[in-house]
């Protein structure tokens, strides 16, 4: 019964995420390729490509799943194995904070795209959202053996990191509506998308 419950709040939140994804990325003209880093079972690539905001996707991951709708290229978590700016957009949903290294897996997934750069991840700024995060993070992740070193963003201190490769931020949503329900005003406040453009 539990994990049925936890079944129904991840595909709640996955969709929530989507709507945000596709609210900002809608007006813009299609990616003709785009890269999703640490795509998991593929659901968000599946989703962009039936949306229509992609007209292609690679996914890549660390590990294989059992069940995927997108089957990703696997890499060792190190350097992206496609040449410098190859894609028009490259995005990445939730996924930078379980990087060993956020800024230097950042950096890489930013060397990938010619245009556009998607983030969505979270952000604290008190011990009490800390908290938050990392039990929602172990709850999320555990069942499938990702790994949570709770690598996540302080404040903003991502964003300078993106400006020095030349990235000029064009949308910034924070809070973000992914989660609905009675504890959605609570937990939104640690989740954002952003969207970067390269000059």
């Amino acid at each position: 019964m539990f994990s049925g419950v936890v079944q129904r709040g991840t595909e709640a939140y996955r969709r929530g995420v989507f709507d945000v994804l596709a609210s900002v990325l809608g007006p813009r003209r299609p990616a003709a390729n785009s890269l999703d880093f640490g795509s998991g079972d593929g659901w968000f690539a599946q989703q962009m490509l039936a949306a229509g905001l992609v007209s292609k996707v690679t996914a890549v991951e660390v590990q294989p799943r059992k069940k995927c709708f997108v089957q990703p290229v696997l890499f060792d978590g190190g350097r992206l194995p496609f040449p410098d700016r190859c894609f028009d957009l490259a995005y990445s949903i939730d996924v930078l904070h379980h990087c060993d290294d956020p800024r230097a897996s950042l950096s890489d997934l930013m060397r990938c795209t010619s245009r556009l750069l998607v983030i969505k991840d979270h952000t604290y700024s008190s011990a009490l959202c800390l908290r938050m995060l990392q039990l929602l993070d172990a709850q999320g992740n555990r069942r499938f053996g990702v790994p949570t070193p709770y690598h996540f963003q302080r404040r903003w201190e991502w964003l300078p990191w993106i400006e020095q490769e030349g990235f000029h931020l064009r949308t910034l949503i924070h809070p973000a509506p992914c989660h609905g329900g009675i504890f959605g005003w609570a937990t939104n406040r640690i989740q954002f998308l952003a969207v970067w453009e390269r000059l």
